[in-house]
């Protein structure tokens, strides 16, 4: 299979979606891969490494769609790059597609067959290729919100971790999943005072057993997400339902009444977000203030960490690129039920219930198109 691997173009996006020994595990079963020259050059992989990995260069992303059969990315695809998409060719990648109606629109209309990373499930439960992404971003809200947290950057000049004789930050983290226990992780370490709420007890007891009296656990309701909010000077939103647009769990009026210089982070924005006054940024202007609370929404935060984002990204996608490279996807999703679940949009036509239902399209089974 002729596998393409083109640049990214969005904000201050320098990951890439194939390392030089992902190009490697292709290259050496056969299959030929084009990459478009400098695609990794700003996080140290070189075109000469690509090269001596059996990949051959590209002038620019014009040649890398029209050529290849499957094209790997990173992030969703832009409209420039919609418009270069054709039916039946592969696209495997970030899609996010629930709270984007243009994208789907235009990624129904290219014919071509879409893949999320962030809907491919996995043989324990949990969703493996966003689990590495969703670590370093639980881990990177912490960072970035301490920073915003700074009187500097329109936080209220709060040390997070304090010093002896004054109070550490009190930290609100919604959801316990992999963001959640990242951003755990880090608030802890550095001296936070910390509360999580979840709806899942089981979650929460393992939490309190492996943190013990360092941490508060709470049971997710309005009411324990509006008492502890109202209380935060550091609110991490990490709640997700795989493909489907975030709950807003933070309304509006909650938002006017938490502390002035209080900070946010949406770690949920790829998928709309659970704070209701949150909306996309970019890391070129990260963040913008709603009554006198900074909100920090930038949709691609591993961006920042773009190799370490790289490399372990590659480490979970690698396996299911070889699949859809060595079989085709037809096969590749008949033979695995979990690679099966990445398909959102294929033909035409919307294969993700999520997706359809928060869209308002025709909701098409995977096994329809696969029959």
């Amino acid at each position: 299979m002729q596998i393409g691997l083109p640049k990214e173009i969005k904000n201050h996006e320098y990951r890439v979606g194939l390392t030089p020994a992902s190009v490697r595990e292709l290259t050496s079963r056969g299959h030929k891969v084009l990459v478009q020259e400098g695609a990794g050059a700003l996080i140290g992989l070189s075109d000469e490494q690509y090269v001596a990995a059996g990949a051959t260069l590209a002038a620019d992303a014009a040649q890398v769609f029209a050529q290849s059969e499957m094209v790997v990315k990173v992030k969703e695809p832009q409209q420039l790059e919609c418009a270069m998409l054709r039916p039946g060719q592969i696209l495997y990648t970030y899609l996010h597609l629930a709270p984007d109606p243009e994208q789907t629109a235009a990624l129904i209309k290219s014919g071509a067959v879409c893949i999320a990373y962030e809907t491919i499930t996995g043989p324990g439960g949990g969703l493996p290729l966003l689990a590495p992404m969703s670590e370093v971003a639980g881990r990177m809200a912490i960072q970035a919100g301490a920073a915003h947290l700074e009187k500097s950057k329109g936080g209220m000049g709060i040390l997070l971790g304090g010093v002896p004789g004054v109070a550490a930050a009190h930290v609100v983290i919604l959801g316990a999943g992999v963001v959640g226990t990242h951003a755990l992780q880090m608030a802890v370490g550095m001296g936070a005072r910390v509360t999580v709420l979840d709806k899942n007890v089981d979650r929460l007891r393992q939490l309190d057993l492996i943190f013990g009296n360092r941490i508060h656990t709470l049971y997710s309701t309005a009411h324990s997400v509006e008492e502890s909010v109202l209380d935060a000077d550091l609110v991490v939103g990490g709640v997700l339902i795989p493909g489907a647009a975030a709950p807003k769990l933070v309304t509006r009026a909650m938002i006017s009444r938490m502390k002035k210089g209080a900070v946010v982070v949406d770690v949920a924005i790829d998928q709309g977000g659970c704070f209701e006054t949150a909306h996309a940024t970019t890391h070129a202007e990260p963040t913008y203030v709603v009554d006198g609370v900074v909100h920090y929404c930038v949709a691609n935060m591993p961006g920042a960490v773009a190799r370490t984002s790289t490399f372990a990204l590659n480490n979970a996608t690698i396996g299911y690129a070889v699949a859809l490279a060595d079989k085709g996807w037809k096969q590749a999703l008949k033979d695995n039920a979990h690679l099966k679940a990445g398909l959102n949009v294929c033909e035409g036509k919307v294969t993700y219930e999520a997706v359809a239902r928060d869209l308002g399209y025709a909701y098409v089974s995977a096994d329809t198109l696969l029959a």
